[in-house]
């Protein structure tokens, strides 16, 4: 099972488009949703997290601190955390759980398993840069919300699916999300 957190960053997008293509090739998802994210989905895609629940198995409330996702005796591959606010990177650098997305990506590096942050703010401080830092010598994946445009994107779902298409390629799920580059100009 994979844990998809989507927290109050802008480009919530990219965490839904991660769950509908993994609800497509029927991957076993479980979700976190902040409060602050629920009024960015409504604000940038005009969605409810309603419909973020009907593509996964397992809902998670962010406040309870008792789901199984919390253990580390619950048997979930990997976290993915998109997008990923500074607060919840500086509480999981700091070690500080206080909700069920920072308990659960806790879980994960204390566990060894695949943590994926995927940071969406700019610029950076200092201090952001080395709470990414702390949770990368750790073992957790930053990958920022940073698309290319060598695959000529002609549209904002090219863009995403390029972000998306890497962060399933760091959990070794096989995608054609976007044009790989293969070192010649098209």
């Amino acid at each position: 099972m994979i844990v998809v957190a989507i927290t109050g960053a802008s480009g919530v997008i990219y965490g839904v488009r991660l769950l509908e293509f993994l609800n497509e090739i029927d991957k076993e998802t479980a979700l976190i949703i902040t409060p602050p994210a629920e009024i960015i989905l409504k604000h940038e895609l005009k969605i409810q997290k309603d419909y973020l629940k009907g593509l996964v198995e397992k809902y998670y409330e962010p406040d309870d601190l008792t789901t199984s996702i919390n253990s580390g005796s619950c048997r979930f591959e990997s976290m993915v955390i998109v997008p990923c606010t500074m607060k919840t990177i500086s509480a999981i650098a700091t070690g500080y759980a206080s909700n069920a997305v920072t308990r659960t990506a806790d879980v994960a590096l204390k566990e060894r398993r695949d943590l994926v942050i995927v940071p969406r703010e700019t610029p950076l401080r200092p201090v952001h840069l080395e709470n990414m830092l702390k949770i990368s010598r750790e073992g957790g994946i930053i990958l920022p919300a940073m698309p290319g445009f060598y695959h000529q994107p002609e549209e904002i779902r090219d863009m995403v699916d390029f972000v998306v298409g890497k962060i399933l390629d760091v959990l070794k799920i096989d995608n054609q999300l976007f044009r790989r580059w293969h070192g010649e100009v098209p």
